[in-house]
């Protein structure tokens, strides 16, 4: 569309019929790319095809009609840049906000540390949304990505098996467990079926798992753990009553060799189930925690593990069947816990006439009744043992003059008396 302005020195021509026209002023609206025509002079105005004057009426109708397009196209366009605009403030004043705020301030290394300490006290995470570190993934963007780049964040998780969907557990588990980034980890594995599905989810960082907990819930079949070259700590839950060898034998059979520690309190074995394993099946254990039925199952421990540096005993302690003496050069500590079964009267069980333990620092005993004060002294005369601690729990029962003896034998006697029971005068 071409369009002549009147600059004052002649007049325009018309496009048509080549006549001379009236000056014209003409408007052009950058924003709507449209021309608007007017007339500065008292005259009619003129057809744009014909050249010929239109009539008044004609030329209102027009203009009136041209205007209102003008002002809804631009009220359109001025609507949707107020909306722009407004769209443009709030995100400006969210991102000041969010700067603004002095924990978005921190740096990486500061979040990440706070991280840490966010996470539960358990010894390991489940994988809900609900608690840290998966509900930090759903702060922001920026705590995204600091939780899903620390690695520490993700080392200790529980899987489950024979829940419900096994399928969409075992891709948030390997998603869990891939950005754990190499670092060791802490897993604690429940069972209601078999252990065949989460040792295959588990074959891809079976050299990263340095501790292991194995719930045996209603599953009779062995976890196989000899592959598990990075496995320092095994503990061993039960939770229904079944054949022993049939459900963990197995498994303690063939640990790895650099497993050091294992916790089976929830266990209870007798001499005859501990004669099942070899004598190096247990060779390399340091630390032992476990529940024994009868003291001839005491000895056959030590004779297993002659590396043995630390024995946590819990059990009902039958006295000694088989008096066979064995000596352990290694053990250092000795805790013990047991239910008496036998009579009420001053008894000794023969545990200290059979064993003889020159490196023992510390005994702590509770729940023994009486006491075998006699070859108890024999014992530590046997020994030449430096012990450094001695601690009698609750039902330990001895009179004052030998816990007087004691107290000058051992550099720190710790007796916890019982307020029912009272044997002072029978001992003097």
């Amino acid at each position: 569309m071409q369009t002549f302005n009147s600059n004052g020195d002649s007049p325009s021509v018309s496009a048509t019929t080549g006549e001379p026209q009236k000056p014209l002023d003409v408007i052009m609206d950058d924003d709507l790319a449209l021309e608007i025509v007017t007339s500065n002079v008292d005259s009619p105005l003129v057809s744009a095809t014909t050249s010929r004057p239109r009539k008044p009426s004609d030329a209102g109708i027009g203009e009136d009609s041209s205007l209102e397009t003008v002002r809804k196209n631009h009220a359109s366009y001025r609507q949707a840049q107020l909306v722009e605009e407004k769209a443009g403030i709030v995100q400006s004043i969210t991102l000041h906000k969010s700067f603004s705020s002095p924990i978005c301030r921190l740096p990486t290394e500061i979040l990440s540390e706070i991280f840490l300490y966010c996470l539960p006290e358990d010894d390991h995470f489940l994988h809900t949304s609900r608690l840290a570190p998966m509900l930090l993934t759903k702060i922001c963007r920026r705590w995204r990505e600091v939780a899903v780049g620390l690695p520490m964040l993700w080392c200790r998780l529980q899987l489950e098996v024979g829940y419900d969907n096994w399928q969409q557990r075992a891709f948030c588990y390997d998603f869990w467990l891939k950005r754990s980034g190499g670092c060791p980890l802490s897993l604690r594995l429940k069972s209601r079926t078999d252990w065949g599905e989460l040792r295959s989810l588990l074959q891809p960082y079976v050299q990263q798992i340095s501790s292991l907990s194995l719930d045996f819930i209603s599953c009779d079949g062995p976890f196989m753990v000899e592959d598990f070259h990075a496995l320092k700590e095994l503990t061993i839950h039960q939770y229904v009553i079944y054949d022993l060898a049939r459900a963990t034998s197995r498994t303690l059979s063939n640990l790895p060799v650099n497993l050091h520690r294992i916790n089976m309190l929830d266990l209870c074995f007798n001499r005859k189930q501990l004669d099942f394993f070899t004598d190096s099946a247990w060779a390399h254990l340091t630390h032992i925690e476990i529940t024994i039925n009868g003291l001839d199952a005491f000895t056959r421990i030590l004779r297993l593990c002659p590396n043995l540096c630390s024995l946590m005993m819990f059990g009902v302690f039958y006295p000694i069947q088989t008096p066979e003496p064995v000596t352990h050069a290694n053990l250092q500590s000795l805790r013990m816990s047991w239910s008496v079964l036998w009579s009420i009267e001053e008894e000794d069980p023969g545990l200290f006439n059979v064993i003889t333990l020159p490196n023992l620092r510390v005994l702590e005993v509770s729940n023994a009744a009486w006491w075998p004060h006699k070859s108890f002294m024999a014992f530590l005369t046997r020994s030449k043992c430096p012990l450094e601690r001695l601690i009698f729990g609750r039902g330990v029962w001895t009179t004052e003059r030998e816990r007087a003896e004691y107290a000058t034998l051992v550099p720190s006697f710790e007796f916890i008396a019982d307020p029912k029971i009272n044997f002072d005068e029978d001992g003097e």
